[in-house]
């Protein structure tokens, strides 16, 4: 079998009960975790409230579908575009370190989606919801992903249209013939640049939606017999070879089945790129154990690899004076900052953008390519912090960041962040939703979960 074939039957085949237990539980603790991305971004995110007049204009806001925290039914479509851009809006989803993807933002909406049309059983969804992830991931490692950035695009978004098209084609039910149209259809649509880049724009959470609506409507046209391109990931112009000069495309299928990639995801213990989290992980010990003030902090320097500084570095004036959430969220100096000035870094430090003591330190803090955090990439996101303070230097390197699949979450620690940001819009209500998320593969069908998704009256939403 080709490249294309092993994985639709991989995915048309897969079954919860033939996972390992500890995928079926990561799984569910990664649904959690976007979950509550989608609740908070679903108010709070600025680019929200275009995105739901946009999905109202084009005939997308009617039907009996779910967005997490709306009590408004939508389309199908509708629903997996607006649940995967606010999954993506905080930038505080998930994150595979090596394949540098976001996979559950495209992929979870797709599934949930994809359930509510089918009706399908909690299992089915969370079976739809690893095959997902392990096509999104495979074929950004077998991009790879660095040369992929090197192009300009944004893995994300376009693997994640694949992610999402074998995550609703197993929802639907669909065989591994119709599964490989499924991905054939997706090629089409697999885009996204990081162009977002130059201005802060909405764009980058903007595509990994589009991504998950595209993977839900690729299923649904192969479920009516519409016909895909052939060959879709390694054929002549297929996703693999186009993409990226030099694509290992076996990659893709190494293991397929025996390793799930989906272990090898982090989640955010904080909401902007993850290529700050180690320098913030060492900015909060540093600043407690060495109990810092702001004004007793003469300079800082984050060390990160060459791929991260293309995200949170460069260029550094540009990073110095963040402008809005976007532009902070990239900033290694902002975060930095922070951190050290107020011993976290949670998304109502946003509010900070102005902040005088913030804003002080900014130009003190410098993002640099360091030889000893690029000889851990791509196996690890590190970085290295250098504090100059009170005329003493201090060094802290963290290899694994806090919330990396060896340095994961507590359940406990995950429900935490899950109720900070659901709370808001669910309030006691989101306990409940935690409790259906983290029984999934025992629920017969998606309303009983989603139910405590939807605000209480309409005005709330």
């Amino acid at each position: 079998m080709n490249i294309t074939e092993q994985i639709s039957t991989f995915a048309a085949g897969l079954r919860i009960e033939d996972l390992p237990s500890e995928v079926v539980q990561r799984t569910k603790l990664l649904t959690l975790d976007l979950a509550g991305n989608i609740l908070r971004a679903r108010f709070e995110a600025e680019s929200t409230p275009a995105m739901l007049r946009g999905v109202e204009a084009l005939g997308l806001g009617h039907g009996n579908a779910t967005v997490l925290g709306d009590a408004q039914g939508y389309a199908p479509a509708g629903a997996a575009l607006l649940n995967a851009t606010l999954a993506h809006s905080l930038d505080f989803d998930d994150t595979h370190a090596v394949a540098v993807v976001h996979p559950g933002a495209p992929v979870i909406p797709a599934a949930l989606a994809a359930g509510q049309m089918a009706g399908a059983s909690g299992s089915t969804v969370l079976a739809g919801i690893v095959a997902g992830y392990e096509v999104a991931l495979r074929l950004a490692l077998a991009l790879p992903a660095g040369a992929h950035y090197d192009r300009g695009f944004h893995p994300s978004a376009t693997c994640g249209a694949f992610g999402a098209a074998a995550a609703a084609a197993r929802v639907f039910g669909l065989d591994a013939a119709a599964t490989a149209s499924a991905l054939g259809i997706a090629l089409s649509q697999s885009a996204g640049s990081l162009q977002f880049l130059a201005n802060g724009a909405w764009t980058k959470r903007f595509q990994v939606g589009w991504s998950g609506m595209a993977g839900l409507a690729a299923a649904q046209l192969a479920k009516e017999g519409f016909k895909g391109a052939a060959e879709p990931l390694e054929g002549k112009h297929g996703f693999l070879r186009a993409y990226a000069p030099e694509p290992n495309p076996e990659r893709a299928v190494q293991d397929l089945g025996r390793v799930y990639e989906l272990m090898a995801v982090g989640v955010k213990p904080y909401p902007s790129c993850r290529w700050g989290h180690a320098g913030i992980d060492a900015a909060i010990a540093l600043r407690a154990e060495l109990d810092l003030k702001p004004e007793d902090i003469e300079s800082a320097t984050l060390g990160v690899s060459r791929a991260g500084m293309l995200l949170v570095g460069e260029p550094a004036a540009r990073k110095a004076d963040p402008r809005n959430i976007v532009d902070a969220q990239f900033s290694g100096p902002f975060v930095i900052a922070v951190a050290l000035a107020t011993g976290q870094m949670g998304w109502d430090s946003y509010g900070l953008l102005q902040d005088p003591a913030v804003r002080a330190l900014l130009p003190r803090i410098a993002v640099e390519n360091d030889p000893e955090i690029e000889a851990e990439f791509p196996a690890n996101m590190s970085g290295k912090l250098t504090l100059r303070a009170r005329g003493g230097s201090h060094v802290r390197k963290v290899i694994v960041p806090k919330g990396e699949p060896s340095n994961f979450l507590s359940e406990a620690e995950l429900r935490g962040k899950f109720g900070s940001l659901a709370r808001p819009s669910l309030a006691e209500r989101s306990d409940a939703l935690a409790d259906a998320i983290l029984r999934l593969d025992q629920l017969p069908g998606l309303e009983d979960l989603l139910r405590h998704a939807r605000p209480l009256s309409r005005a709330a939403a």
